[in-house]
């Protein structure tokens, strides 16, 4: 609730930002010590961690106006005016998880091994990046009566002076569960996808019900939101990976 973090003389540190950036370099550090203990590549994991984070926010872009197309339309500077702000985690996810193929086909690496191997950093990541939106007043809830509200005072996103749901704050809780499900997983688990399929059904559901309790303007298809339209189709993709894809033993844990 407290969109920017300092000012010095020119320079302004925004909460979410420091947020984003706190939340990647968990997860460099997280998926780099794991990396290191079960045998992967770190170098490679350096690269995809690199090439990741920048196919995630092309891809969060541009899904973001492909969402807000009917804006973009009626004015088209829309697109300049938002290069800094407007991100759809979803197309972050999908950006990414496209450039590390693209990197791990180029490389001749195992993809799913070391998609298996990220994604608990990425669930991590997310987390943090949650509190960024909390800070910013982002991604808010509906308003509520519960004792579990939150009113946000200099938002320039949320409504101020209302009682409002702490999506952001849920979400985040959620992807720090899931990045320890994840992490627990991994060291039972010994097949290759599990733990990256496993993140996908965990991720869609959990994200799908957070949906419900938004309170933001959003994209939709029909009655269900951009991101719960993508939550079926992730999850069905997330039960295929992890009943049906993978082949063989992953690195052991």
């Amino acid at each position: 609730m407290h969109p920017i973090l300092f000012k010095l003389g020119s320079l302004t540190l925004y909460s979410y930002g420091f947020m984003i950036a706190i939340g990647i370099i968990s997860a460099l550090l997280l998926a780099l010590h794991r990396a290191k203990r079960l045998g992967f590549d770190t170098d490679a994991v350096m690269d995809l961690g690199i090439y990741g984070v920048v196919g995630g926010f092309i891809g969060a872009k541009l899904l973001f106006w492909i969402v807000e197309f009917p804006s973009i339309i009626h004015n088209p500077n829309f697109i300049v005016e938002t290069l800094s702000n407007g991100f759809v985690v979803f197309g972050g996810i999908m950006g990414g998880a496209l450039t590390g193929y693209a990197y791990c086909k180029i490389k001749k690496l195992d993809f799913l091994a070391y998609l298996d191997l990220i994604v608990p950093a990425i669930a991590l990541a997310q987390g943090f990046g949650r509190i960024g939106c909390f800070e910013a007043g982002c991604c808010y809830g509906r308003e509520t009566d519960s004792v579990f509200g939150i009113v946000f005072q200099n938002s320039l996103y949320a409504p101020n002076g209302v009682l409002l749901i702490p999506t952001q704050l849920f979400s985040s809780a959620g992807d720090f569960i899931i990045a320890g499900i994840l992490l627990y997983y991994s060291s039972k688990s010994q097949k290759r996808g599990q733990v990256s399929g496993l993140y996908m059904i965990l991720y869609s559901v959990g994200r799908f019900i957070i949906e419900i309790f938004r309170g933001d303007p959003r994209g939709n298809v029909g009655i269900l939101s951009t991101s719960q339209f993508i939550c079926i189709f992730m999850f069905f993709v997330g039960i295929y990976v992890f009943c049906f894809l993978h082949k063989g033993k992953k690195h052991s844990d």
